[in-house]
Order: structure tokens, then C-alpha cells, then sequence
């Protein structure tokens, strides 16, 4: 069975902020941003989610949120996903 990973982009509905994450399941980790179980985005909920790419691997998908949360690639976000 072939693994997929999933890069996730979030939306703070309360101030627009944006958050980037891998996980294997996205509905799930969705419910654990919004039910507070993570700190990094506990205190800006309800979240959104507004982005989503699969890959065949933990290190490509990591390599993109690397990317994503770099300088270049929130600028790229911000053209992307920013209205």
C-alpha cells in the first residue's frame, strides 16, 4: 500500500494568519487545530483549511513545508492564497 502525505495550508479565521503542516490524515489534524491541541495555533482559531498537496513521502512533503515557510515561499503564498 502506498503511503500519501499531505501538506496542509490553514486559515485563522479570527485575523487571517496562515499555517503550513504535513500529516498523513488532514480531516483530523484539522479538528486537533481547532479543538486547541496545537500550541503554535491554539489562540488563533477557528481555522480554515484553504490549501492541500499530496506527496509520496515524508521528506518530499517536508521539503515543501520547508519551502512554504521560508521568506520566497510565504511570498508565494501570499499570492497564492491571500485575497
Amino acid at each position: 500500500m502506498e503511503m500519501v502525505i499531505y501538506l496542509y495550508i490553514i486559515r485563522s479565521t479570527c485575523n487571517g494568519d496562515l499555517y503550513v503542516g504535513i500529516c498523513k490524515d488532514v480531516d483530523r489534524r484539522i479538528k486537533e487545530h481547532n479543538s486547541g491541541k496545537n500550541r503554535c495555533t491554539k489562540g488563533l482559531r477557528p481555522w480554515a483549511l484553504v490549501f492541500t498537496e499530496t506527496f509520496p513521502s515524508w521528506q518530499a512533503a517536508r521539503e515543501r513545508e520547508k519551502y512554504y515557510k521560508s521568506g520566497s515561499g510565504k511570498e508565494e503564498l501570499k499570492r497564492k492564497l491571500v485575497p
